[in-house]
Formats: C-alpha cells, structure tokens, sequence
C-alpha cells in the first residue's frame, strides 16, 4: 500500500505514513449512497432550474435594473454609437446573470461585433432576437410574464423601419422594459437571501 499523500510505501497494518505523517486508510470503504433529492435529480429537456449562483463563481451582486431608453438615445448619439455597444456589453452581461442555469448564454460584445461585421450586420439582429426569447422564457422563474417575445423585437426593427425609422426605437424600448423588470426582480431575490 501506498501513501495518498507523499506515495511513500506503507507497512501492512500501519494507520499513519512513516515518510509524512498522514493516516492512511486501510482497505477500500464502499461508497455511500445519498439520497437524490429532487434538486439533485437531472433536468428534463426545456426544464429551466434556479441554480445559486455561487455554483458557478458568480458573485451575486445586483444588476442595472434603470436602463431608459432617452438615456440609450442621447448617449449613443453624444458618443457617436460607442455607448450602444457599452449597452450591449452591459446587457449581455447582465441576462447572463439573471438567466444563469436555464443552459442558454448571450455572447458578448466581442462576439457580437465580430459576427455582426462578418454576417453584414445580420448577426446583431438574431442577437436581439435571441435575448428578447431568452427575457420571455426567463420570465416566469421571477413571476413575470412577458408578451413580447424575439419575434416581436425582430418585427419592429426590420419592418418598423417603415414607420418612419421608429422601429429600431420601439425595440430598444421593449428591450430595456423588459430587462429591467427582470433586473428589478433578481435584485429583489438577492436582498432577501
């Protein structure tokens, strides 16, 4: 037998290592079996679980629950579009958090002006398609229930361009709505833990 420490060889019948001190196991214990509780038990497909945090090394601090949309304006046009891509930064980060555990991740920045310039600029509209679905399938887990989905924030940006550009504006704003109910919810959750 051998030390699970230093990997000094061990006398037979010996409870401590002669090399390094450490009690050594003599003989294999069977493994326990635990009760499965039903947290411990594996998610069904589409089953979404409320999962700490601090299970993935996320630190639980609160997210930006007042996004407005006059302040996305100005700044945006104030920094010459730079601040639109610090909100994208921000959100991406932000859903990430809120979302945790529902198998899904918003890409970041990075990600998304990569793509967005290698796809012509399709990529940045499937993007808020994809967190406008994942803030509605979110939802429920903090007792909200949103109407508008991906397909509702995909309409008004190409088709509601037709609406003399306000398009673009109307899903900007139902994109901050919405994760600032979801911000002001998981912000809620963390003051009671």
């Amino acid at each position: 037998m051998y030390c699970p420490s230093c990997g000094a060889k061990v006398d037979e019948g010996s409870r401590v290592c002669s090399a390094c001190g450490c009690f050594v196991d003599q003989g294999p214990t069977p493994p326990q079996a635990s009760p499965v509780t039903p947290e411990d038990a594996p998610a069904s497909p589409g089953e979404i679980r409320e999962v700490p945090a601090a299970s993935y090394g996320v630190p639980q601090v609160p997210v930006n629950a007042s996004r407005s949309l006059l302040t996305w304006i100005v700044l945006t046009f104030l920094t010459c579009g730079i601040y639109s891509w610090y909100f994208i930064y921000t959100l991406a980060n932000d859903m990430n958090r809120i979302c945790q555990g529902d198998n899904e991740e918003t890409p970041g920045l990075l990600v998304f002006i990569l793509l967005s310039i290698v796809t012509c600029g399709f990529y940045s509209y499937w993007w808020y398609y994809k967190i406008g679905n994942r803030m509605q399938a979110n939802a429920p887990r903090y007792g909200l229930m949103f109407q508008e989905n991906g397909t509702t924030i995909l309409l008004w940006m190409i088709v509601g361009l037709l609406l003399c550009g306000l398009g673009p504006f109307v899903a900007m704003y139902i994109i901050i709505k919405n994760s600032n109910a979801l911000a002001a919810a998981y912000n809620a959750r963390l003051v009671r833990a």
